[in-house]
């Protein structure tokens, strides 16, 4: 892939996650917050589940950039995840590892109304993300 490719994809990509992440956002608002606390679980689990398929359009982006085969079928397990990056990137190994607890598990699946928690799930989701942030001109 020569680096105008790798800059378009990265530009497109990031661009897609970043809106899946501001859609997440959006979400979380409509959850209101009374101290710490989420107060309507369904608006949590909605916002973790688009912010997670944001880390993984992300992810699959990251991966091709660093000639990481995708497999064909569109649903790839964590497994694959974790079996590449931890070979190419230990922090990002950490950011995935929360990323997939507390969005994935706690947020979408179980539906944790623990504000600092998801916070923590949000931040980690950006630090994926901006593995991608195509660099700016000028």
């Amino acid at each position: 892939m020569s680096i105008e490719e790798q800059q378009e994809l990265k530009q497109k990509s990031y661009a897609e996650a970043i809106r899946y992440m501001n859609n997440a956002k959006e979400t979380l608002q409509k959850a209101k917050k009374e101290d710490n606390y989420y107060s309507d679980r369904k608006y949590v689990r909605t916002a973790c589940g688009t912010a997670y398929n944001g880390v993984l359009l992300a992810l699959d982006t990251y991966l091709a950039l660093k000639d990481v085969e995708l497999p064909k079928k569109k649903r790839r397990s964590i497994d694959f995840y974790t079996r590449n990056i931890s070979k190419i990137d230990g922090k990002m190994m950490k950011y995935l590892d929360v990323v997939y607890d507390v969005l994935h598990l706690d947020g979408y699946y179980d539906g944790i109304l623990d504000a600092p928690v998801i916070k923590r799930g949000f931040d980690n989701a950006y630090e994926i993300i901006n593995k991608i942030k195509p660099q700016t001109q000028g």
